[in-house]
């Protein structure tokens, strides 16, 4: 089996480590992932700038654990953003052959994507550029943006749900989030609804000029809601939410 690996974290986070290491077993692993962070990225693309492309060896590696997967796995990374990342897989490394491609598995992300954070994702942007080229991907994430994060209970968990999602595979792509700790098992989810408020903070710098940073509070719409994936990360449960590409409403042609 064929599996690219990428995030928005950028090569050499803890999550890309740790989901490569767990994805090795289960197949030939190629690497493609931004060279330093890009979150927020949603499926932004670099159409109006040269997308570079740098394959990494054992001379690159920061840490023991980095020289371990570099010689187990092919890793480049790029200047692009995560959906660079996986055009890049498809076009440049597979030379255009996307049914080359069996699985692309995008994470473990610091932070969870769950509601509308989906939106925004980078993470899950990759996961939608595979989804169009009819690649299974899989995007996965923890519940804390912390890059010290113990992921040991969510990652006894990705080997053997990454095969059972690619053995029933019906869904576009599989959004998967999990909460930090001890895990009480799996739910099939939905999507919350909720929104951002009070999204940006106003500062002033030296020179008297305003400018603004991103800050703002969660507003769940539907806390009880047991079926969705907030309620979940809330409960200690992963949440495996289905995800389409169609974003047509449907209601609205009747």
């Amino acid at each position: 089996m064929q599996i690219v690996i990428t995030n928005d974290d950028g090569w050499g986070s803890k999550g890309i480590l740790c989901l490569t290491r767990l994805m090795l077993p289960l197949g030939k692993v190629t690497v493609v992932a931004p060279d330093s962070v890009r979150s927020g990225m949603s499926t932004a693309i670099s159409f109006q700038r040269p997308i570079t492309l740098r394959r990494l060896t054992a001379n690159d590696a920061r840490n023991d654990e980095e020289r371990a997967l570099l010689e187990q796995a092919e890793v480049y990374v790029t200047n692009g953003t995560p959906a660079d990342c996986v055009k890049l897989a498809i076009n440049a490394l597979f030379d255009g052959d996307d049914r080359r491609i069996d699985l692309l598995a995008s994470g473990i992300n610091h932070g969870h994507n769950a509601s509308v954070n989906l939106l925004y994702s980078g993470t899950m942007g990759a996961c939608l550029v595979a989804a169009e080229h009819q690649i299974p991907s899989i995007g996965f994430s923890i519940d804390t943006p912390q890059e010290d994060v113990d992921l040991h209970y969510f990652a006894h968990f990705i080997p053997q749900l990454t095969k059972d999602i690619l053995s029933k595979y019906n869904s576009d792509c599989y959004n998967i989030n999990a909460p930090v700790g001890e895990l009480k098992g799996i739910r099939l989810t939905r999507q919350a609804k909720g929104h951002w408020e009070k999204e940006l903070e106003q500062h002033t710098d030296p020179q008297g000029n305003i400018f603004y940073t991103l800050t703002g509070n969660y507003v769940n719409h539907e806390p009880d809601k047991e079926d969705t994936d907030m309620w979940c990360l809330n409960n200690g449960y992963i949440s495996v939410q289905p995800v389409t590409l169609d974003m047509t409403d449907y209601d609205a042609l009747r």
